[in-house]
């Protein structure tokens, strides 16, 4: 099936960076979120993407206003009609996916293909909550997402070949590299990266080294761009802590066991970045 128009839900960081990959490479865009002012700011945070990519001369003007005039925000659902593919990017949260999921599922012809972009949710799960699992697939892209390659494309147990290959095809014309995986928690990228920064959190619990020394070393003898525990101060130490909680729990294995260290952080509301104190201060 051709893509032509694709249907987003939510407009926060996710949801208009997704908007404005499809929207560059040519693609319609309908961008949904609960209010106007959502919306709006999604757009606007698009349009100041975009003004930085003229700034480095990667794009002209016109490009940018091409690309703007492709994207169509609205607080409807009913305006998702025209979209073959619907493209969930809505809060992490399990109640609140199906919710949307059935409500779209209910709305749009049995055709279109209903994608979520989940980083932590059982894509299996989600499916089966609709009435067309075998359209029914995961599209985890990475943050921020106009300028990273990755999309992790995730196969629940009822996705078809068919809808493997369309999703597939589109990541690839947006000038993504995508990659396949089974439905697994973390799937891939997170199940690699999350255990990585708690061991960080073990070597800087016993003391092996300063967190700088610590960043430094993963920098500087694996290429990383940032260090672990910079990283984790970056994506929030209490998500890094739920998703450690979440590995424990699905795989019943005591390596996914959380640092202690990292848990006392938490508890002590020093999170990272967002609160201005984690592993560094800010």
């Amino acid at each position: 099936m051709s893509i032509q128009t694709v249907g987003i839900i939510g407009a926060g960081t996710m949801g208009n960076g997704i908007a404005q990959a499809c929207a560059v490479s040519g693609l319609q865009v309908v961008m949904v979120d609960i209010s106007e002012a959502a919306v709006q700011k999604g757009i606007a945070t698009v349009a100041g993407s975009l003004d930085r990519l003229i700034k480095k001369e990667k794009i002209t003007a016109a490009d940018k206003d091409a690309a703007l005039a492709r994207i169509q925000g609205s607080t409807s659902y009913e305006d998702l009609k025209k979209a073959q593919i619907v493209i969930e990017a809505a809060t992490e949260n399990h109640e609140l996916k199906v919710k949307i999921l059935k409500q779209i599922d209910a709305l749009v012809a049995p055709e279109v293909i209903l994608a979520s972009n989940t980083s932590s949710i059982s894509i299996t799960q989600l499916a089966a909550a609709t009435s067309r699992p075998d359209r029914f697939i995961g599209m985890h892209f990475f943050n921020p997402v106009p300028m990273m390659a990755l999309v992790e494309i995730i196969r629940g147990l009822q996705t078809s070949d068919a809808t493997h290959e369309s999703v597939k095809a589109l990541a690839e014309a947006l000038g993504k590299s995508p990659i396949t995986v089974k439905n697994s928690p973390g799937f891939v990228v997170n199940r690699i990266l999350v255990p990585m920064i708690n061991e960080a959190f073990f070597v800087l619990a016993e003391g092996i080294a300063t967190p700088e020394d610590i960043d430094a070393g993963m920098k500087l003898g694996c290429n990383q761009p940032i260090g672990p525990l910079a990283l984790a101060d970056m994506i929030g130490l209490d998500v890094c802590l739920a998703v450690m909680q979440v590995y424990l729990e699905e795989f019943g294995d005591s390596k996914y066991r959380a640092c202690p260290l990292l848990k006392e952080m938490v508890a002590a509301g020093h999170l990272g970045r967002k609160t201005g104190r984690g592993v560094y201060t800010y």
